[in-house]
């Protein structure tokens, strides 16, 4: 799609207005009042006029049902008229809802629920909404992104992956298209020139790593340049200048309505995105080899210590001493070995990818190279390498051909990202736990928007072992007792490890399975929409299908719905209630239960002192232990909640201060 001058101009000036606005994060007194802000506005356009809005569009419906086609389309284009003047009161904004709904129901048989109109007016207003998992927010969101599209920018539809990128934007054509708006999707196969061209029309659906990563190559582009003027007649440079202004990828940051925002927002903030060439083979492999086998000589808890929850190894003083008197005279002979500060830290990253990081976990051999595994989701992420030497440290552990570190070309989080837009807003089914987070950070309220029908889901008392081994066979008979029942179940697990041994003792237990974690990730969308048939069992790690519905089969709601099991808790008690949001959708029956162990990560990183207590006192039992143990899960996981946070807020403070460093 090629561009006019104008227009390559219009696009380098919106990307280099967004360019300069640089949002930083209020602290002290400006934090309180910005939250105190946030609030006014919540109260402003709150749950009551929400609530008042949604009944006023249903109260349009018959009317609306009542126009044939053509008369529809009349009402379409006279709305879009509407909306494009950016002065939209309260009856227009009703009136497009409305129609919307309707265009909805015409084309693909979808009639928004009240709950999810107003899911979709919390969009339009720039708000945060929670919706419980199986309450329809791919038709919320479509509803909301067609008001926004009308106002004449560009929507940006953010999804947790190119699946379901792909997927929406198909599926959600039909109401965009006679809502006279185009929409398309970009995954990570969509070819530079075509994704031009895409992000140019009204709405596109797509990843978080997709859009900023080309957000960076923008920049990278761009370089110093100031504006569109500059840009195409620097003396040294009009000719780089106007290749610029005419490659521009993203013309400009408007809108975005993010689908499970607290992934996003929360769980992806942790780490920034980077841009980085590959320098191919490291020259420095054989050291890489060398610190792995001098690593493997130290003696644990007296040459070096492990903190477990920062997953990092850190040697002893007597460690320090011990690595010297470890070195041949071949060693010091080389100029590497003879650097304390430099020797020591690559030691150090050897024990560390020995003691703290394992395949199945944190990462996965794939064809003889190492792939990281997000453990938030179970997914690979085969663009991504660990730094500082720990990715070289953990290939030199396998004995595999040891890769260059990469050179960093840009690096941005997702937190600064995503408040350079004007208008942001999004969706997801876990958002409470996260609110102060969310006023703070992103000065977005919170809706939490209710159910169609009363949830049905009963919680089952925990089942709390302290052994692994016990937690896992109690885990079995689990699943046989409901498949006798005639009931699917779906048992979560943290990493893939852990599903492929359940894997194993439901195999030997003649327990017909599915497998759903990075390894087994062709078939997901199909492998979750046929776990709620009757007698279907799915080991699933925490990707777990997020956008795709668990639909029960015939027979299962008698038999009393869809069963889940979470065998460890995770770190963020959002994550735990994303899984028991399977079961219990729109109504139907179902029930969740914990069953974990005092052996499990959580309470060994977040509460190693109480935990080790506790292991002691309980030895040689092997029948669940009493139900007064879940306060200590329930205290770890919120030490791990606080550190995440933590952990985010520094992200954000050091990008907030590499920010400082561009141009203005």
């Amino acid at each position: 799609m090629s561009q006019t001058p104008v227009q390559s101009d219009l696009a380098l000036w919106t990307t280099l207005r967004i360019r300069r606005r640089h949002v930083e994060q209020p602290r002290g007194l400006d934090a309180k009042a910005g939250r105190w802000i946030t609030r006014i506005k919540k109260s402003r356009k709150g749950m009551a006029l929400l609530n008042r809005q949604a009944n006023a569009v249903l109260a349009m419906e018959s009317s609306l049902k009542d126009l044939t086609d053509e008369q529809l389309n009349n009402r379409v284009v006279e709305i879009r008229g509407v909306f494009a003047t950016r002065k939209i009161d309260d009856d227009q904004l009703v009136a497009g809802t409305a129609i919307v709904r309707e265009v909805a129901s015409r084309e693909l048989g979808e009639n928004p629920y009240k709950v999810q109109v107003m899911g979709a007016l919390g969009i339009y207003h720039g708000q945060i909404i929670e919706m419980v998992t199986g309450e329809g927010k791919t038709l919320t969101c479509s509803v909301g992104a067609t008001l926004l599209g009308w106002l004449r920018r560009p929507v940006h539809v953010i999804t947790v992956n190119d699946y379901l990128a792909s997927r929406d934007a198909e599926s959600r054509m039909p109401i965009y298209r006679r809502c006279g708006l185009a929409a398309k999707g970009i995954t990570g196969e969509t070819e530079e020139a075509e994704r031009r061209g895409l992000y140019r029309l009204p709405i596109v659906y797509l990843t978080q790593k997709e859009l900023v990563a080309d957000w960076l190559r923008d920049q990278l582009k761009l370089g110093r340049i100031l504006d569109p003027i500059s840009a195409r007649w620097k003396t040294y440079g009009s000719r780089v200048g106007s290749q610029a202004a005419d490659q521009v990828l993203i013309p400009g940051l408007f809108t975005a309505v993010i689908d499970e925002l607290d992934a996003v927002l929360i769980d992806e903030a942790v780490t920034p995105l980077i841009i980085a060439n590959n320098r191919g083979t490291d020259e420095q492999a054989p050291l890489y080899m060398r610190a792995r086998e001098l690593a493997m000589q130290l003696i644990p808890n007296e040459d070096f210590i492990i903190e477990h929850r920062k997953r990092k190894a850190k040697l002893t003083d007597e460690g320090y001493e011990n690595l010297e008197a470890l070195l041949t005279e071949d060693d010091k002979d080389k100029a590497f070995w003879r650097s304390p500060r430099r020797r020591d830290e690559m030691v150090e990253q050897a024990l560390t990818a020995e003691h703290c990081y394992f395949p199945g976990d944190q990462y996965q051999l794939h064809d003889d190279k190492i792939v990281i595994v997000d453990e938030y989701t179970g997914r690979f992420m085969e663009d991504r390498q660990w730094q500082h030497g720990l990715h070289q440290a953990v290939e030199a552990k396998h004995d595999l051909e040891i890769t260059a570190d990469r050179d960093t070309l840009a690096s941005l989080s997702f937190q600064r990202f995503f408040r350079m837009y004007p208008h942001l807003s999004g969706m997801t089914g876990t958002a409470a736990e996260a609110i102060p987070e969310l006023e703070a950070t992103y000065s977005l309220p919170v809706r939490v928007i209710p159910t169609h029908r009363p949830i049905q889901r009963k919680m089952l008392p925990d089942l709390i072992f302290r052994y692994s081994d016990d937690r896992w066979h109690a885990v079995v008979e689990e699943i046989m007792a409901m498949h006798k029942l005639g009931r699917p179940v779906l048992v979560g697990t943290r990493s893939i490890e852990s599903s492929e041994r359940l894997s194993e003792l439901l195999n030997l237990a003649k327990i017909e399975h599915e497998v759903l974690n990075a390894v087994h990730h062709e078939a997901e969308a199909d492998i979750v929409s046929r776990a709620g048939e009757k007698g279907a069992v799915t080991v699933a790690t925490n990707m777990a299908g997020r956008g795709t519905d668990i639909k029960l089969g015939k027979g299962v709601r008698e038999a009393g719905g869809l069963h889940v099991i979470l065998t460890e808790r995770h770190t963020a008690r959002r994550v735990d209630r994303q899984l028991y949001g399977r079961a219990g959708r729109q109504g139907d029956p179902g029930s969740a239960r914990n069953i974990v162990s005092l052996e499990d990560d959580l309470l060994i990183k977040f509460s190693a002192r109480v935990s080790k207590v506790m292991r002691m006192r309980y030895t040689g039992k092997h029948n669940p232990l009493p139900r007064w143990l879940k306060r200590v899960f329930d205290m770890a996981q919120k030490k791990a909640q606080k550190l995440a946070f933590d952990s985010r807020a520094q992200v954000l403070k050091h990008d907030e201060e590499l920010d400082k460093t561009l141009p203005r």
